[in-house]
């Protein structure tokens, strides 16, 4: 996916998940107690989990993490967010991590909205 080689987006997740199966069977305890940290941030709470993966998706566009990208975009849509708030959540990342945020949101968060929307 970088250096202007984009592959799919189920292409990518589906290499996070393998990669994710091969590190817990390796090193489960670890795999275990992040996955339970994770779920633990990613819960409901006074932030709903739309919020949180859109927040989540600025913060990935922030710190240039593809792979995080991806996931958290198909997070916004698994939670219900709209193409508008998804798009939202960009351009506040933008304002922080300036061209390079932009950059992503502009083509792959808007591939992911086009792969990922039909799934949906």
């Amino acid at each position: 996916m970088n250096n202007g080689t984009h592959a799919s987006v189920e292409t990518a997740l589906r290499h996070y998940k393998e990669g994710l199966g091969v590190f817990t069977q390796k090193l489960p305890s670890v795999a275990e107690r992040f996955n339970a940290f994770t779920e633990a941030c990613f819960a409901e709470g006074a932030l709903s989990k739309k919020e949180k993966q859109l927040i989540a998706l600025g913060i990935s566009l922030t710190t240039q993490d593809e792979y995080c990208t991806i996931y958290h975009a198909k997070g916004c849509l698994d939670e219900g967010a709209s193409e508008q708030e998804i798009l939202e959540a960009c351009a506040v990342a933008a304002a922080f991590g300036g061209g390079a945020a932009m950059s992503q949101a502009v083509t792959l968060v808007q591939e992911c909205l086009r792969e990922l929307r039909t799934t949906h």
